[in-house]
C-alpha cells in the first residue's frame, strides 16, 4: 500500500475514524470499523457512556471524509498507520496521525486539474452515471472535478459520481474556498444546531468543539489546525478582557484552572456576549449566554481568522 507520484490513498467510507491505536476499537464500535461503516447505526449504539469512553479513554482522533487524501506509513492485521494530509497538527508536521481499518481505505489517480467540489449542504447524495444512488457524503467532503455541466461529474474511490451542482462549490484547491467573514462563518455554525456532540468528529454526523471550528472556517477559506491546543496558536490575538474588541466569528478558547490551565474547549463567538459551540458527549451544537457560565471564568484567548469589515459611517 505504497503511493506512487501517479496515485494517492483516499479515505473509501463517507467517514473512517482515525484511531490512536487497533486496539482501542471496542466490540460496540464494529459499524465503525466495518469495510462499509454505518454511521448513524454505531452512534446509535452508543450509550452516553460509550460516547465519554472514547474521551476518557483517549480512544479516537479524529475523522476522515470520503476522498480525503492520507499517507499511509505501515499496515499491521489490516489497519494502516496513517497521515492525515488535510488536517495540520503539532503531532507531526506532516498532518494527524493515526490508524484506520485498511479497508477504508482506496488507491485513486491523482487528479485535481479542475479542482474540488466541496459539499457545501449538511449532506449530499452522490450518484452513478447511469443515476443510481452511490453514496451519501458529509459537508465539506472534497471530490476531484473531472466535468462541469448540468451535474458536476467526479472521481471518487468507487469510479466517476454525479453530483447536483447546486450541493457543491467547485474550488481550485482543497485549502482554497473563498474566504467569509465572522458572520458567515456564525451562520453557517447555526446551520448544525442540535447535532449531537462527537469527541473526534468531523462530519456532520457529529462533531467534537475543534472539529466543528476547523469545518466551519475550512468551509469560510480559512485552514486551520485541526485541535484546539493548536488553533489557539494561529490567527490574529484580540484581548480577551476588552469585550467591545470582539467579532462575530472570533474563535473563544478556554482552559481549566480558571483560564490558566491546558486549553480544552473552543467556541465560535456569536455576538451580543453568544457563544456557538459543540459542548460534550451528551450534549449538542448550542448557543449559549457567556455570562455567568464556567466559560466565562475559563475564557483564555480569542483569536480571529477574518479580516474586519470596514463599517460604514
Amino acid at each position: 500500500m505504497l503511493q506512487t507520484e501517479s496515485t494517492a490513498w483516499v479515505c473509501s467510507v463517507p467517514v473512517a475514524t482515525v484511531w490512536t491505536a487497533p486496539e482501542k476499537a471496542r466490540p460496540i464500535d464494529a459499524e465503525g470499523i466495518a469495510e462499509h461503516p454505518n454511521m448513524n447505526n454505531w452512534l446509535k449504539s452508543m450509550s452516553q457512556e460509550d460516547n465519554q469512553d472514547l474521551v476518557t479513554s483517549n480512544r479516537i482522533q479524529t475523522q476522515l471524509l470520503y476522498g480525503e487524501p492520507v499517507l499511509i506509513e505501515e499496515v499491521i492485521n489490516d489497519w494502516a498507520k496513517i497521515i492525515a494530509l488535510w488536517q495540520p497538527c503539532q503531532k507531526d508536521e506532516r498532518g494527524y496521525p493515526g490508524w484506520v481499518p485498511a479497508s477504508q481505505l482506496k488507491e485513486v489517480e491523482n487528479l485535481t486539474e479542475l479542482g474540488y467540489a466541496r459539499v457545501k449542504h449538511n449532506k449530499a447524495q452522490l450518484w452513478t452515471e447511469d443515476f443510481k444512488p452511490l453514496k451519501v457524503v458529509s459537508f465539506n467532503t472534497m471530490l476531484p472535478v473531472k466535468e462541469i455541466g448540468d451535474f458536476i461529474r467526479l472521481q471518487t474511490p468507487h469510479g466517476d459520481a454525479l453530483v447536483m451542482t447546486e450541493a457543491v462549490e467547485i474550488v481550485s484547491a482543497y485549502n482554497q474556498s473563498p474566504k467569509g467573514s465572522g458572520l458567515n462563518i456564525a451562520d453557517l455554525g447555526a446551520e448544525f444546531l442540535d447535532l449531537p456532540y462527537l469527541w473526534a468528529g468531523m462530519s456532520s454526523y457529529g462533531f467534537d468543539c475543534s472539529g466543528l471550528t476547523y469545518n466551519l472556517m475550512k468551509a469560510n477559506g480559512v485552514i486551520i489546525s485541526r485541535d484546539a491546543v493548536d488553533q489557539v496558536l494561529e490567527g490574529t490575538e484580540v484581548d480577551p478582557n476588552n469585550v467591545e474588541s470582539w467579532h462575530i466569528g472570533d474563535l473563544l478558547f478556554f482552559a481549566h484552572e480558571e483560564g490558566k490551565g491546558k486549553i480544552h474547549h473552543v467556541g465560535v463567538y456569536y455576538g451580543n456576549g453568544l457563544m456557538l459551540h459543540s459542548p460534550k458527549p451528551g450534549k449538542s451544537v448550542e448557543i449559549i449566554e457567556l455570562a455567568g457560565t464556567k466559560h466565562e471564568v475559563e475564557l483564555c484567548a480569542i483569536r480571529r481568522f477574518t479580516e474586519i469589515e470596514d463599517q460604514e459611517d
